[in-house]
């Protein structure tokens, strides 16, 4: 058995994916336009591992109200290299930390479609650093 994915409802596609690829980081690896179903998917991969598990964005044409936030699901987790660096970065792109990282260590932001990302930091946390050891948490994640 082989992990394969997990499936986000956008109602957006644009946003989604601009979100994913162009702040996250994550590559597009295909996209399948279906017409007589009416919906679109695009699978996204980390970009150190395009071959592992990658998030399927479901974006049906014709969804002009938002999706409800089911409690079955909880966040997508990837590791990033420093915390600091990625969290920065996506602060200058606009996207809110929800859950900044004041440990060194961990840091949840939430897509347009407000799914909960989780960023952990590879191998041991670092060192508690300004701004964000001082940053309050903002919302829910």
């Amino acid at each position: 058995m082989r992990y394969l994915h997990t499936m986000l409802r956008v109602r957006d596609l644009d946003a989604a994916v601009h979100f994913f690829v162009h702040q996250l980081g994550l590559v597009e690896t295909r996209r399948r336009e279906h017409a007589a179903g009416r919906f679109t998917l695009v699978f996204l991969a980390a970009p150190d591992d395009v071959d592992g598990p990658e998030v399927e964005l479901t974006y049906n044409w014709d969804q002009a109200d938002p999706y409800d936030t089911g409690r079955f699901f909880g966040h997508l987790a990837f590791e990033v290299s420093d915390i600091y660096a990625t969290c920065t970065r996506l602060l200058e792109a606009g996207v809110t930390l929800h859950r900044p990282p004041r440990d060194g260590r961990m840091a949840f932001v939430k897509s347009p479609d407000g799914h909960s990302v989780e960023l952990l930091q590879r191998g041991e946390a670092l060192a508690p650093a300004l701004p964000f050891s001082e940053l309050p948490n903002i919302g829910s994640w």
